[in-house]
């Protein structure tokens, strides 16, 4: 007899996807939907760009389920790896066009008091990781925004736990110099 679907594994949910049960996909999509928008989003700091990308994510999942081997990875982590690749295919795929030769830029410099007022520590940590290589920010994104383990996040980027540890430790050795350089420049600024 199986199981209810509500309590069924992602595992064996894939499974079934995989034989075309339309009913394990539906609770594949509605368990996990939200996780992996917001981790597109993450990416793309464009939530209706972040929502095409999930949604390519799972319609990728609908025709490849098969492919899926639960000997070898988790569903989460499989399914990780899947959405993290969209979207850095995604980023690679867009180009930007160059400002105009006579384009002034604005002072990006603020007043004591604007600063003071606007930054938080969330923005000032998206600075930090905006720093990063698309590398360095897809470890971070995976250990820090989306909670996984050292190892399954090693495993979505297709690294040895070392390698892996080696680049978090980089990312944020890195994100470290940043924020004390934006830590003098503020209190040069107030000084």
């Amino acid at each position: 007899m199986r199981q209810d679907n509500n309590t069924e594994s992602d595992e064996k949910l894939v499974s079934r996807v995989g034989a075309g049960d339309r009913q394990a996909f539906r609770v594949l999509a509605a368990r996990h939907g939200m996780r992996y928008r917001m981790l597109a989003y993450r990416f793309t700091k464009n939530m209706a760009q972040a929502e095409d990308l999930a949604q390519e994510a799972f319609v990728k999942l609908w025709t490849h389920a098969d492919r899926f081997d639960a000997g070898k990875a988790k569903f989460t982590t499989w399914f990780h790896r899947l959405v993290v690749n969209r979207c850095l295919d995604e980023k690679r795929k867009r180009h930007y066009e160059a400002l105009p030769e006579n384009f002034d830029k604005a002072d990006p410099s603020l007043s004591a008091e604007a600063v003071l007022e606007q930054v938080d520590d969330r923005q000032k940590l998206s600075v930090a990781v905006g720093t990063l290589s698309e590398r360095q920010k897809t470890a971070v994104t995976l250990s820090y925004f989306e909670g996984l383990s050292n190892q399954e996040a090693a495993d979505v980027m297709d690294l040895n736990i070392k390698a892996y540890e080696s680049l978090l430790v980089r990312s944020r050795a890195k994100m470290r110099q940043v924020l004390m350089a934006e830590k003098d420049e503020l209190l040069a600024a107030l000084g």
